[in-house]
Parts: structure tokens; sequence; C-alpha cells
């Protein structure tokens, strides 16, 4: 029988393969765990995403089948990844329970297969046949980010999604909130002061608005989906389901205003690996609409005199600076940029807007 652990990331893995989130679905599968088969179900799902184009660089090295059932493919990246990558784990425990989790997934037929293809992983320097796969990214991807901020910040990108991400911990008024460095970045760029109305119109997962209300200000906080926004309950805020694309159903205008828009993620590899192997380019056009209509909507609710600031976790010029090309460059007050393996934390970036109106207009 695999241990807990394995089990919980084998089927996290398979839910993955469907869309799931692997975070989320860590969170609700190990809830339950004690902190050592927790800690190695995340390390073996994350492990997984991060190098999935090695891991199966590897398999394909080594195997002259071109077609593998999924649960088959996904119980030889967990072992391979154990025996290449986790000292701790004794080989013959990844290999044993590589085998019994393709019987658990009723693939008896593949067991012996995984058995003998585990048996001939080492820990040897492997000469990986191209950039895409020595760093387990998408080609489009890394030529996209080299033409945008050069080949060695580009390969630092990707090399940073390899690693798992630190934890930074924010202390707040409300209690500490594992919120990234780079995501606490953003709202000090509002210039928040007591006594202001303060709009977040994408607020879950809420750490942005709980921060913002450490300044005294009055908010309120929207999203899309009720029970993402359900997470704020007690945060402080007036709570509002809404779609921000539409135009917003406020009588009032705020004088400061924040849209952490829904975007790609591409800053956040590193903690979200699955992204860059679900991402496709025509996502990015779809994002941008999105944003746009975000950004357009927010800045008419803005108040003279007012801030506002366009943010995403996203690297991508579609969503970003194309985005904000939308607006007067004279109201452009500030922009900011951080890149993964270049500054801490993942990637942001975020652009300070004024009202078009001054605050005696």
């Amino acid at each position: 029988m695999p241990s807990t652990a394995r089990i919980a990331a084998f089927d996290i893995l398979r839910k993955v393969e469907s869309g799931g989130r692997a975070s989320d679905l860590l969170l609700e599968r190990t809830a339950a765990f004690d902190s050592r088969d927790a800690g190695l179900a995340s390390e073996i799902v994350f492990g997984v995403l991060r190098r999935r184009a090695q891991l199966d660089y590897i398999i394909g090295s080594n195997s002259s089948r071109r077609k593998l059932d999924p649960e088959v493919r996904i119980a030889l990246r967990m072992g391979i990844y154990q025996l290449r990558s986790l000292e701790r784990i004794p080989p013959h425990a990844a290999v044993t329970d590589a085998v019994d989790l393709v019987k658990r997934a009723h693939k008896r037929s593949a067991a012996g297969f995984v058995n003998a293809m585990l048996r001939q992983v080492d820990r040897d320097p492997v000469p990986w046949p191209n950039r895409e796969v020595e760093l387990s990214c998408p080609e489009w991807l890394l030529a996209r980010w080299e033409a945008h901020y050069g080949a060695e910040i580009a390969a630092g990108i990707a090399r940073a999604a390899l690693r798992e991400p630190e934890k930074y911990v924010r202390a707040g008024r409300a209690g500490c909130r594992i919120q990234d460095i780079g995501s606490q970045s953003i709202v000090p760029l509002l210039r928040l002061e007591p006594g202001q109305t303060f709009l977040d119109l994408c607020a879950a997962p809420g750490n942005k608005t709980a921060q913002a209300l450490e300044a005294g200000v009055r908010a309120i906080a929207c999203d899309l989906r009720f029970h993402r926004l359900s997470q704020l309950k007690g945060i402080g805020a007036d709570l509002v389901v809404l779609d921000g694309t539409r135009p917003l159903p406020f009588a009032r205008r705020f004088h400061r205003i924040l849209v952490d828009a829904p975007c790609s993620g591409t800053g956040t590899l590193g903690r979200n690996p699955e992204i860059k192997w679900r991402l496709a380019p025509p996502d990015l056009e779809d994002l941008h609409r999105r944003q746009t209509a975000l950004l357009a909507n927010a800045r008419a609710a803005l108040a003279p005199g007012g801030l506002l600031v366009y943010s995403t976790c996203s690297l991508e010029p579609e969503e970003n600076e194309r985005v904000v090309a939308g607006v007067p460059p004279e109201l452009v007050v500030e922009v900011m940029r951080r890149i993964p393996g270049r500054d801490p934390g993942d990637g942001f970036y975020a652009a300070v807007i004024k009202s078009d109106q001054p605050a005696n207009g």
C-alpha cells in the first residue's frame, strides 16, 4: 500500500492535469495530515510540476513507448523526482510506491514497466537537449521573456520557477499573514490616509484589503465570485459581489482604488508551476480585454484628485504595458516592476494612475 503522502500527491497531480490548482488541492487534501506527510505530498506535487519537462525527457529517453496512460506517466514522474531530487527518500520506497500507485489506478499491466524504468534512474547529470527541457519551461514563454527582458533575465525567471519560493510573513493589526514580499509592495503605492474611501475591485483572497485597512480607510472589497469573497468576512470591509468588467454600481467615487487584476500569473510560477504548462498565447489576449475593461471602469469611479493602482502578478506586456497604454501618459505617476530571479519574491507589475480631474476641480 503506498504511503498516505504519495497517494495524496498522485491524486492531486491527476486533478491538476484536469485543470485543478495544486495549492488549493493540497490545502484541502492534506488539512488533516501530520506535518511530515503534508510536507512530503507538497514537495512531490510542486517538484513534479516545476520540473515536468525534465522528468518527461528522462521518461522518453528510457522508454520506446510513445504514448503512456496519464496515470502511468504521473507515477513515473513522481518516482523519478524522488529518486533524483529527494535525498532522504529511500530509493526502494519511491520505486515500490510508484508501482503500487499504478496498480491502485487499475493499470496493473504497466507495473512491471514502471518498476523496470525506475530501477534505471540515477542521480547522474543529464545532458539536456535544449533550454526548454533544461529550464523546464515552454519555449514560447522563454522566447517572450528574452525579447522583453533579455536572455539573462529570461533564464533567471525560469530558474527561479524551479525553486521553492521563500515564505514571507507580514505582521499587521489583524495578526500575521503569509504574503509574498512582492505582493506586500503594492498597497503602499496608493499612499493611503485615514478616512479615505477605498475600493478593492478584485479583492479575494483579501491580503491587500487587510493591508489597506491598517491605514484607517473605509473599504469596499469586491470580487466576481461569492465563495472567494466570503474569505474576507469579518475583515472590516463592506463586501460586494460584482463583475468589474461591467460598469460599476456605486453612486459615489473613491479616493483610492486598487485593481489587482486577475492575470496569467507568470510572475508566480515558483508557487503555481502548473501555470506554465496550462497557459497558451491566446489566453493573454483574452486577459488583456478583461483587464482593460477593469481598468476603464475603475478609472470612472475615481474621485477628483484620487489615485488608482493597477497591478498584476504577470510578466507579460499584454497584461501590463499594453493595458496601461490606454491611459494618458501624463496621468501615470509611477511604474513598478519586480522580476523573479532578479528581485526577491514573485514577479509583479504596478502602475500608479492619478485622476484626470484635480482635487479642487
